[in-house]
């Protein structure tokens, strides 16, 4: 339990404090190092609804799936060792508002394994490969937990076409200094040497709050214990090893966040990091608030989202 709960703080990434819902204004989440803003690029006729494929830089092919028409486009990005799927009950709340694109990192669901650098700066360049397929001229980056971090490093990488990030279950290491690397090796140890043990023991044991749905917490256990390890481990040993403060200065979009009370974070400091911060806490809920209580954070992303449109230059 002990070593689950550290792992826990680590995987969150992110988070903030607070009991009950409420908002405070605060400071980003992190991810790799990313080159400077890129400029908008041209984006192709529009495609339509259904499931797409597209080249990330380094060969994969990335799985991703469209839904709905309208400005702007919401891009939701995955968790470590999870997939679009997980994103399911926000697609029927988003669609009829948004154009919604759900996608499968490198790796992931039915995304090609044909890479050996599992970093987040790898899995922005996914996400970037995705969002040249959509054309949409506004883009809103939403991030579960690992995603988040891949969301922010790809922001840079997309260029003035992302008008806003909303993390989830993410930014709660934002200003703590980067963990050293015998600290990451001793973390990562127990799932180099028995990955499906103890991905099924941090999940039931950290990732939901005392009294969640057993059933879906042997569903998530079990969903992400069967990732490969080739692709879980070191992608965990590449969040783990991220340097949050390096990617932040390259963030000129507003980001908001909407996490869980699983943890605490301290606001104050995250606040120093990132002005542009807005954060809503979801009570009563565990690491995948959007599994365990969409009609509740339904709502909140949807908030987040028009509000990150209405502050948008036109």
């Amino acid at each position: 339990m002990a070593h689950g709960r550290m792992i826990l703080w680590s995987l969150l990434l992110a988070g903030v404090t607070a009991c009950g819902q409420h908002r405070q204004a605060a400071a980003p989440m992190a991810a790799a190092p990313v080159a400077a803003t890129a400029p908008a690029a041209a984006a192709p006729a529009d495609p339509g609804e259904g499931p797409r494929i597209t080249m990330s830089p380094d060969d994969v092919h990335i799985e991703y799936h469209v839904y709905g028409h309208g400005e702007p486009a919401v891009v939701l990005i995955h968790g470590w060792a999870c997939d679009e799927s997980y994103w399911n009950a926000q697609v029927a709340a988003l669609a009829p508002h948004y154009t919604v694109v759900t996608l499968n990192l490198a790796g992931h669901g039915a995304s090609g394994r044909n890479r050996t650098d599992w970093s987040i700066a790898n899995y922005a360049q996914d996400v970037a490969a995705v969002t040249r397929q959509i054309p949409n001229s506004r883009l809103v980056l939403v991030g579960h937990s690992m995603g988040a971090d891949v969301a922010l490093a790809a922001t840079p990488l997309i260029g003035s076409r992302v008008i806003g990030v909303v993390a989830v279950e993410a930014l709660r290491s934002v200003g703590e200094p980067p963990l050293p690397a015998r600290d990451i090796e001793r973390r990562v140890a127990p799932f180099s040497s028995d990955f499906v043990g103890a991905t099924r023991n941090l999940v039931s044991s950290s990732l939901f709050e005392k009294g969640a749905d057993p059933v879906l917490v042997q569903k998530v256990a079990y969903n992400m214990s069967l990732r490969p390890p080739a692709v879980a481990v070191p992608s965990m040993r590449s969040l783990l090893s991220m340097d949050l403060a390096g990617l932040l200065p390259a963030i000129h979009v507003p980001v908001y966040a909407v996490n869980s009370d699983l943890a605490p974070t301290d606001a104050a400091r995250i606040r120093k990091s990132l002005p542009d911060f807005t954060l809503d806490v979801l009570d009563h809920s565990g690491h995948f608030l959007m599994l365990e209580t969409p009609a509740r954070f339904n709502p909140l992303l949807l908030k987040d989202i028009a509000a990150i449109v209405q502050r948008a230059p036109h």
